[in-house]
C-alpha cells in the first residue's frame, strides 16, 4: 500500500494504474491526510464455482426446520411478543 496526494496522483497517473494492475493499493491524501483507498478490482472468475464443496462437513439437525417460537417472530410483524 502505497500513500500519494492528489496532486502526485494526477500528475502519474498512468504510472500508478500499473501498480494497480498489478494488485498494489493506494491511499489518496489531501495535504497528508487520507481522503480514499483506490483498489484493484478483482478479474472475473475463469470457471465456474463448483457446487457441493462441504458436502459431509456438517449436518443440519431436524429442529432447523421446525417453526419458530411466537416471540421471535412477533417482532417482525411490529408485534410484541
Amino acid at each position: 500500500m502505497i500513500k500519494i496526494n492528489i496532486h502526485e496522483a494526477k500528475t502519474h497517473l498512468s504510472r500508478y494504474l500499473d501498480r494497480l494492475a498489478k494488485g498494489e493499493t493506494i491511499v489518496l491524501c489531501k495535504r497528508n491526510v487520507p481522503v480514499a483507498e483506490i483498489r484493484p478490482i478483482r478479474p472475473d472468475r475463469k470457471s465456474r464455482r463448483p457446487v457441493g464443496l462441504a458436502k459431509g462437513k456438517f449436518k443440519v439437525p431436524p429442529e432447523f426446520f421446525e417453526p419458530l417460537p411466537a416471540e421471535i417472530v412477533a417482532p417482525f410483524y411490529g408485534e410484541d411478543p
